[in-house]
């Protein structure tokens, strides 16, 4: 007798706690996620590792150097990371972090609304891509005549994001 498995389907309320990324310079790193992006230090871990967080949690974003001190960039081509993504708040968030990126002259990658939300791609000096994005409300994302989801990938209004600023 053949049993049919139940889907298995997380709780709504689950979401992603923090990423731990090796990188090859922690002060280079930090030169990045601190003075740029603007995320709090809030512990380090000996000379080798650091912990950062957006509003005094305990930490979004942890840098190591335990296996990673001097290597090159992981190749784009193999397995891995392909980005973390960054969730703004607000609209006026991803805006000022555009501005501080702007500020920097810190390369941009791309900008896209994806109809869902907006987003900025770029790496980070050890070459980890990330997503900076703010999301719609849930009642403009756009669906398909069947109710799905239905992303798209269009030019961001790069002019309009900076406009929240004034």
């Amino acid at each position: 007798m053949e049993t049919k498995k139940m889907p298995r389907k997380v709780s709504a309320g689950t979401g992603i706690g923090h990423v731990h990324l090796k990188v090859a310079d922690i002060e280079r790193a930090l030169g990045f996620y601190r003075d740029i992006l603007g995320f709090e230090v809030t512990q380090w871990y000996g000379d080798d590792a650091v912990f950062l967080s957006a509003g005094g949690y305990h930490h979004h974003i942890g840098l190591n150097t335990w296996e990673s001190r001097g290597a090159p960039p992981a190749p784009r081509k193999s397995a891995g990371l392909f980005h973390l993504a960054i969730l703004y708040p607000e609209r006026r968030d991803l805006a000022q972090a555009l501005r501080w990126l702007m500020e920097a002259e810190y390369p941009i990658d791309g900008a896209s609304d994806h109809g869902v939300s907006e987003a900025l791609y770029l790496r980070d000096p050890d070459g980890n891509g990330v997503e900076l994005a703010a999301d719609r409300p849930r009642e403009e994302w756009p669906l398909d005549p069947s109710g799905h989801l239905a992303m798209v990938t269009r030019p961001l209004d790069v002019g309009g994001l900076l406009a929240e600023l004034d």
